[in-house]
């Protein structure tokens, strides 16, 4: 594939990073649109996505130094790799810290949270399907070895993607990358639409919290395990068993919501 999407004289503009960003700009404004759509005040939601991201970046960033603090202390200069590299417990960081900052932000300024929920699940979804079709570019968070003759099977030659993600080379694998990023898309389109539908605030954040467990678990049927912190004996990864957490959360909100409505 391309890990390297083009270059602007020295300057490499890597895949991941590119498509990664245009995710970001897409669900930046798609939440423009759910937040108008429910009525929400559409600068708050453009503070608290700022706010979320740039935690998360910030997040990753001190994870991977924190990781790297020996081979930084002798080789100051390789901080400028760091950005090239990916890792799901580097993504796992990024959720938790943008989470918490989006929370605390919404607290403070005493927003309806299951409505901002509920307008946020979409462009979520939107932005981690690009970041994932980025993926597929880098080579990272590549597939498991694809059959013979699997007409949609890829197959990656740049050392760029074994260098930067460690890639096997020269082998088929499955694209999960972009079952992923289906499954992702499928599910930004649903929860748009399920802002229509929705009853009272939180139905949406529920169903969506559902659906991105359903996603990540059963794509994660098809990544290399390399990396993903096998559990429970091999019976779970890491994402899978926060792929269930997500489920278990989705579903105890819906039944939350209906409860209180029941009342």
């Amino acid at each position: 594939m391309h890990p390297v999407l083009f270059h602007i004289g020295a300057i490499v503009i890597p895949a991941y990073g590119a498509l990664a960003a245009l995710g970001v700009l897409l669900g930046l404004a798609l939440a423009q649109r759910t937040a108008r759509r429910l009525g929400l005040d559409r600068t708050r939601m453009w503070n608290l996505c700022v706010i979320a991201l740039f935690s998360a970046l910030i997040g990753q960033r001190l994870l991977l130094v924190t990781m790297n603090l020996g081979t930084l202390s002798r080789h100051p200069s390789w901080a400028l790799a760091l950005a090239m590299v990916h890792h799901p417990l580097l993504a796992g960081a990024g959720a938790v810290a943008g989470s918490l900052a989006a929370l605390l932000y919404a607290r403070r300024q005493r927003l309806p949270l299951l409505s901002f929920a509920d307008a946020l699940a979409a462009p979520l979804s939107l932005g981690l399907a690009f970041e994932q079709l980025g993926a597929l570019l880098a080579g990272s968070g590549w597939g498991v070895d694809a059959p013979e003759r699997l007409p949609w099977a890829v197959t990656y030659s740049s050392v760029l993607a074994a260098h930067w993600s460690g890639t096997p080379l020269g082998i088929p694998l499955h694209p999960v990358q972009a079952y992923a990023a289906l499954g992702l898309l499928l599910l930004a389109i649903a929860a748009f639409l399920g802002l229509g539908w929705r009853h009272q605030p939180g139905d949406v954040a529920g169903g969506w919290l559902m659906g991105l467990g359903t996603v990540i678990f059963l794509t994660e049927l098809w990544r290399d395990p390399e990396g993903r912190g096998r559990l429970l004996q091999g019976a779970v990864d890491g994402p899978q068993l926060a792929a269930v957490a997500a489920v278990i959360a989705g579903a105890w909100l819906l039944a939350e919501r209906a409860a209180e409505q029941g009342k």
